[in-house]
């Protein structure tokens, strides 16, 4: 039942590994189910928490920049202390994490929280698939990462709808609770199936007889730079930019760690980061369209539930919901595209799925307050159907003249685009949203004055209407008064929602160019279903 003629070298063991899939699929499932799970819950923790909708949203870009960043560190510190070890020690970090998050008692609580839970999570993707590619011969590795890329494409369509139900039916706390007894079960499983095959043990010795060690200089300017750009982009809106010193300090954080982070990596003989991966023209170019990605696929699935909680009268469990036939699209599609992108170039699919978000994202400029249900589960079907074509195309376009040494970084850095543009597309949206929506409020508010025509007509019209419900009519004007504010300030909303979904079909729509400057690839078979 083993996976491999020697045991030692498998790490399944003497174990079926088929078990070992599994168990890596329920690790993998759990974390990928928490980039999600927490969108839908954002209204109830803002109010929870007393906090404002901008300041929650630091609940998903915290998590994101934590992932992203120790994502950069987990091959090394795993190939350097052992990857059985170290991926235990990320799912406890991960679950005690995913607890104390479901106990914060404050904003900054459950960022610190979710900042570790980011950590243990980015520990657990790439050795997931390590585990998994050591646990099967080459014949049947294939099928091992379609069990995974099952769960990874699974776990955001249940997210959204999971954590509406839990944050409707009990509280936003359970979003992060029901984590505890799924990371218990997947670390005693891992501790008692998974052994570190005699490779990779042979690679630990001889890392440590040769003294390499790890590049913490370079690692702690990497975190430097993505943590201070996510407080700039984050906070600037609401800090009036550079008018804060909060803001100047992190700004400058940024720019000083990003100008000695370039010189230190291209020069250390071990870097975290490979700059010279990024410099090249097709990785380059894929790492960009995945920033891109990850910003569209983040942002829509915070900002869409958003929106029908807020301005549409949704529950989260049915904001969930208009979410999950998108994700069940992604599904099929993950297989529909494994089977083409044998026959067809890589660049061509990801310019077709780029092109299919943009279009999603100009559907979605046609907002108005009586759009229904199937309107939205149709916008998030468009996105399901192009999703794939760039995610499963990417993998293959990225390692196009990568060398063997270099793959571990490749898989990083192309996971670390996903991330950061995730939470670099939450803060854009975030920002775009919080701008506009007084812009509007300014424009429009300039029309509701006693002279105007206009308002003098729906004044007494709604009047009229309040005094028919029983007020007087001092209590009818002042009603109709409050409810004409309340529409300026929905169609100011609406306005600047529109303008969030041009800016990112704009982005969508600039990854076309990039795609199609791709080399092509030799195509020879499927592609690997998922890749987290």
């Amino acid at each position: 039942m083993g996976a491999t003629a020697n045991p030692a070298d498998s790490a399944a063991g003497d174990h079926n590994p088929w078990i070992i899939a599994v168990v890596v699929a329920i690790a993998t499932f759990m974390e990928v189910l928490d980039t999600t799970i927490a969108n839908v819950a954002l209204r109830y923790i803002s109010g929870g928490l007393a906090v404002g909708p901008d300041e929650a949203a630091w609940v998903v870009t915290s998590y994101l920049v934590a992932n992203a960043i120790v994502l950069t560190a987990s091959s090394f510190l795993a190939k350097r202390y052992g990857r059985k070890a170290f991926f235990m020690a990320a799912i406890t970090l991960f679950t005690v994490s995913s607890i104390l998050c479901g106990f914060a008692w404050s904003l900054e609580s459950l960022l610190f929280f979710r900042v570790l839970q980011g950590l243990g999570g980015g520990g657990m993707a790439p050795l997931a698939q390590s585990i998994l590619a050591d646990s099967f011969p080459p014949e049947k590795r294939g099928q091992a990462f379609a069990l995974y890329g099952i769960a990874i494409v699974v776990a955001p369509v249940i997210g959204p709808t999971l954590g509406g139900w839990l944050s409707d039916q009990y509280s936003w706390h359970w979003c992060f609770l029901i984590n505890a007894p799924v990371g218990a079960v997947a670390l005693f499983l891992i501790w008692w199936l998974v052994q570190d095959p005699k490779s990779a043990v042979e690679e630990r010795k001889r890392l440590r007889r040769e003294g390499v060690r790890f590049d913490i200089v370079g690692f702690i300017l990497v975190a430097t730079f993505l943590g201070s750009l996510e407080v700039v982009l984050d906070e600037g809106q609401r800090k009036d930019w550079f008018g804060s010193n909060l803001i100047v300090v992190f700004a400058c954080l940024t720019v000083l760690s990003f100008v000695a982070m370039i010189p230190w990596e291209l020069n250390h003989k071990n870097p975290v980061v490979d700059l010279r991966l990024l410099a090249k023209r097709q990785f380059g170019s894929c790492f960009l369209v995945m920033l891109a990605t990850g910003a569209i696929l983040i942002a829509t699935t915070q900002f869409l539930p958003q929106l029908l909680q807020d301005y549409f009268g949704y529950t989260a469990t049915w904001a969930g919901l208009a979410l999950s036939p998108g994700g069940l699209v992604t599904c099929v599609m993950m297989f529909v595209i494994g089977r083409v992108s044998g026959y067809v170039q890589p660049k061509y699919l990801i310019a077709t799925g780029a092109t299919i978000i943009a279009f999603a994202m100009y559907e979605l400029t046609n907002l108005y307050g009586d759009l229904n249900f199937g309107f939205f589960v149709w916008s998030r079907v468009y996105i399901g159907l192009g999703l794939p074509m760039i995610f499963l195309s990417i993998t293959a376009a990225s390692y196009e003249g990568i060398t063997k040494d270099q793959t571990d970084q490749a898989s990083a850095l192309i996971n670390v685009a996903r991330n950061v543009g995730g939470s670099m597309g939450v803060s854009l949206a975030q920002n775009i949203l919080a701008y506009r929506q007084q812009f509007h409020t300014s424009r429009l508010v300039e029309h509701v004055v006693p002279s105007e025509p206009a308002y003098q007509e729906s004044l007494r019209t709604a009047t009229q209407f309040f005094a028919t419900r029983g007020a007087s009519t001092v209590d009818a004007q002042n009603q109709a008064i409050a409810w004409i504010g309340r529409q300026v300030q929905t169609q100011s909303a609406f306005l600047a929602y529109i303008d969030v979904f041009w800016a990112l079909a704009i982005v969508s729509a600039c990854a076309v160019p990039l795609a199609m400057i791709l080399k092509n690839v030799k195509r020879g078979g499927e592609a690997p279903v998922g890749g987290h």
